[in-house]
């Protein structure tokens, strides 16, 4: 009973981090069924961090909740403006920078990374299909460095995208991002 008690206690004392924890649950449950983080969630989400960081830290907290959406925007803004990601998953993260600022965001988007390669690698393997994934690996990878042109890169992607074995990216968002939470004793 003291466990419960403690956790209770925990889960208010960081309710933010629990509001984040909640939404990317959320987020990931349901692009993993619709393969689409929905606008619904993620403008309240970036909306609400903004509101709780003015009443809690004032003017300074709505600077901090500003410059972590950036931040969150930015890491993944590059991937979608290639094609390689959803809009939803950028306001997905843009959504935690607004709620856990700068640092934090990075640092989740670092986990993110890792997590969404080690499933993809995952995926490939599952499905049989290495070869074929591996060759459409490293063509991206010679467009990405060879082009450098975004609206070409993404017109290249949405006609490889029938072909391709897509991962809903809130999927690794949410557990790179709890994990980071777990890793750091923020969810306790």
């Amino acid at each position: 009973m003291e466990i419960i008690a403690d956790f209770g206690y925990a889960v208010l004392e960081n309710w933010p981090i629990w509001v984040v924890t909640i939404t990317l649950i959320v987020a990931a449950v349901i692009d993993g069924f619709e393969l689409r983080v929905p606008n619904w969630l993620t403008y309240p989400m970036i909306v609400t961090g903004w509101i709780y960081s003015g009443i809690a830290f004032g003017w300074e907290g709505i600077g901090w909740s500003l410059a972590g959406t950036i931040a969150g925007l930015l890491c993944l803004l590059p991937f979608y403006l290639i094609g390689g990601m959803g809009a939803g998953d950028v306001k997905l993260m843009a959504g935690v920078g607004a709620w856990v600022y700068c640092v934090h965001t990075f640092w989740g988007f670092a986990v993110t990374v890792i997590v969404g390669m080690l499933l993809a690698i995952g995926m490939v393997l599952v499905s049989g299909k290495w070869q074929k994934h591996s060759t459409q690996f490293f063509a991206i990878f010679y467009e990405i460095i060879s082009i450098r042109d975004a609206d070409k890169l993404s017109e290249i992607a949405a006609a490889r995208k029938p072909t391709m074995m897509l991962l809903p990216y809130g999927i690794p968002i949410a557990i790179g991002v709890i994990g980071y939470f777990a890793w750091t004793g923020m969810l306790v």
